[in-house]
């Protein structure tokens, strides 16, 4: 698989993120030539070579000589990308990125999505900062997009608004779920335009996942700022592991003074807020006192909500979390009819072969009881039935 991921050490825009993708070995000509199906005018393109604290990075500009209206709807976006000759792929994801936009700025104004002006966002070059990064991600092959925890800067900036703090609300409601943080600087250094892109095609947030890195690109910002690079930095190439890999985040906590009737209301309650796992292991703590840790396991934008839980319905006065790639094996289910009814299984892959056969219990458990078998009965004929479907002799 194919990946992107966005280092945002300095913050994102949308001309950043074009300026890292056409750093990275994006072909220029073949941006402007996608983005002329736009069948919009009254702008040029650029892109030069800058350096940044001593690091040479692109920078790209959007040269608007007839602005048209700024204050376009959500509606009068999607006419335009319907209209245009871009590929339905981009044009799906370039406008998924202003439906995003557009329902941030209606929670913040507490309107309806529909009634949503674009400001800022609704300019010629916003609209090419945004199916620009879409354009040229899907030009370069790239199938998952991941990202860095983002620096969003601080201080106020002057909008169409008036004076917002930063992160602007456009930009803060964007990233909620996201791990954030403000170092360095004074100023606006995510744009609501950067925050939509990686709210919307980021997977997933996190370190830099293993890659066979293929390419790197550093887009540059407008300002010099004076205590580091105002860079995007993006590394593409290729996922290096086998099957489906994530990042994962480890919640655990140590409990030795809990009820033990607790423990089930709290993994109830873990499972109920998303938790992909939750288990106990007895251990041993100081002065040799036994106990238990619990650990859950759940996807890096749960963490809040989980933790939550674990102070609320345990006696913990603490919880270690981590964050660890998970390799998981290509699933599907499958429902096998044996001679005790229906029964459904679950099937994994791993590297295109079938290495995992697994009968689900609940289906087992009411076709053991329907007919009055053992259950290990029916857990050996649906196998057995699922696995010489899959080898043609079934």
């Amino acid at each position: 698989m194919r990946i992107a991921y966005f280092d945002c050490f300095s913050g994102i825009s949308g001309d950043m993120a074009i300026g890292a993708l056409l750093d990275a070995g994006l072909s220029f000509e073949a941006l402007r030539t996608q983005l002329a199906a736009l069948n919009i005018s009254g702008y040029a393109l650029a892109a030069e070579k800058v350096k940044k604290h001593g690091i040479a990075g692109t920078k790209f500009h959007v040269d608007v000589h007839d602005p048209g209206p700024h204050h376009r709807r959500l509606r009068d976006i999607d006419a335009i990308l319907r209209a245009s000759r871009l590929e339905s792929q981009i044009q799906e994801r370039a406008l998924a990125v202003f439906a995003r936009l557009a329902e941030a700025e209606a929670i913040i104004h507490q309107t309806a999505v529909d009634d949503v002006h674009f400001h800022e966002v609704g300019a010629i070059d916003s609209i090419v900062d945004i199916t620009g990064t879409v354009i040229g991600l899907h030009v370069l092959g790239v199938q998952r997009v991941m990202a860095s925890p983002v620096n969003v800067g601080a201080g106020f900036v002057r909008a169409a608004h008036g004076v917002l703090p930063v992160p602007p609300p456009a930009t803060a409601e964007l990233l909620k779920g996201a791990p954030t943080y403000a170092r360095g600087q004074d100023g606006e250094l995510t744009t609501p335009t950067g925050a939509a892109l990686l709210a919307t095609l980021a997977e997933a947030f996190g370190p830099l996942p293993a890659l066979c890195v293929e390419q790197i690109g550093y887009g540059a910002g407008t300002k010099d700022l004076p205590h580091a690079p105002n860079l995007l930095r993006v590394f593409i190439g290729e996922d290096n592991t086998r099957g489906d890999a994530d990042l994962i985040t480890v919640l655990e906590a140590n409990l030795d003074d809990m009820n033990p009737e607790w423990f089930e209301y709290a993994q109830e309650q873990l499972f109920a807020q998303g938790a992909l796992d939750v288990f106990y292991t007895p251990i041993f703590m100081k002065k040799n006192r036994p106990a238990t840790k619990l650990t859950v396991l759940c996807e890096v934008g749960k963490v809040d909500v989980l933790a939550d839980v674990l102070f609320r319905d345990t006696s913990t006065f603490g919880v270690r979390t981590y964050e660890v790639r998970r390799q998981k094996l290509q699933r599907f289910s499958q429902v096998v009819d044996t001679r005790y009814g229906p029964i459904a299984v679950k099937i994994g892959q791993w590297r295109g072969q079938v290495v995992q056969v697994s009968p689900e219990y609940e289906s087992c458990r009411q076709a053991a009881r329907r007919g009055g078998v053992p259950l290990k009965d029916v857990y050996q004929a649906a196998e057995a039935q699922a696995r010489g479907m899959l080898t043609g002799q079934g």
